[in-house]
């Protein structure tokens, strides 16, 4: 990092948490177009990215890459430099510490007694939950689902019992997988895909997770994706409804596991529902 020579509008030494517009840019809040202007310098994760976005501002600032590849000597030499410089972290799209690495830089300031400051902004995940139109009391928000089927149908059957809306970030190539992989273990819950918010071509699907996925089927998609899973349903399962659940999570799973995971969907009782899972295997 280069000597900055602070100027009479310098900001206070420390860490500046800056969220960025996740597509349309005028999403930039007046606030983080302050900061980044009067900062000595930004830490972000493609320097080739936030340089389009300074460009498009007017702003020339020294940019330094922090990602999840960066080493413990990185950040140990990012936060020496917050002594006496106010540097702002910045993500590609949308608030940092969303699904990235920014967390261990907060940690690290705060050990140091380095100040840290945090500007409200663009997030892909909350703009996807009021796009879509599910339950947004309770929510949970859990990353990037498991990129191998198993840990991925694993990771369903675990949250299945969730009483809240399900957030999911996720990737084109690997919405097909994951659509398939909720039709089989929650059938009858609603999802919904938000994809390229806020931008030209944004769009919002929602049903059933057979309709949804024959629809990506059909439409492949592109651009960056959010992916929601609506609440268990409030009233219990009819026994139809719950053998239906029960046929689908036997086609993966074994069936203590696939009676365990209905009776958290649905609420009827666990040794009910593994003595019917037998005797399904048995027919």
């Amino acid at each position: 990092m280069t000597d900055a020579t602070p100027s009479e509008d310098s900001l206070t030494p420390g860490l500046y948490i800056v969220a960025t517009p996740i597509g349309n840019l005028g999403d930039i809040t007046l606030r983080a177009v302050d900061v980044l202007r009067r900062c000595d310098g930004v830490a972000c994760e493609d320097t080739r990215v936030t340089g389009k976005l300074l460009k498009h501002l007017g702003i020339s600032k020294p940019m330094w890459r922090y990602d999840d590849h960066s080493e413990h000597r990185d950040r140990t030499r990012l936060v020496d430099s917050m002594r006496d410089r106010a540097v702002a972290l910045v993500s590609d799209a949308g608030t940092p510490m969303v699904s990235d690495p920014g967390y261990r830089l907060v940690n690290d300031c705060r050990a140091e007694g380095i100040p840290v400051t945090a500007l409200p902004g663009a997030c892909a995940a909350v703009t996807g939950l009021a796009l879509s139109g599910l339950p947004n009391d309770r929510f949970l928000f859990a990353g990037f689902l498991p990129s191998k089927d198993k840990a991925r149908r694993e990771t369903l059957a675990e949250l299945a019992g969730v009483d809240s809306t399900l957030i999911f970030y996720e990737t084109a190539p690997r919405l097909a997988k994951s659509l398939a992989a909720i039709e089989e273990v929650l059938p009858e819950r609603e999802v919904a895909v938000a994809r390229e918010l806020t931008k030209l071509h944004e769009e919002m699907r929602r049903g059933l997770p057979a309709g949804v996925r024959a629809y990506f089927d059909a439409n492949p998609p592109r651009g960056e994706i959010v992916l929601l899973i609506g609440p268990p349903p409030e009233s219990v399962a009819s026994e139809e409804e719950a053998e239906i659940m029960l046929v689908a999570a036997l086609r993966t799973m074994k069936a203590s596991q696939a009676a365990g995971q209905v009776a958290k969907a649905t609420g009827m009782d666990r040794k009910a529902l593994y003595a019917r899972a037998m005797a399904l295997r048995s027919e």
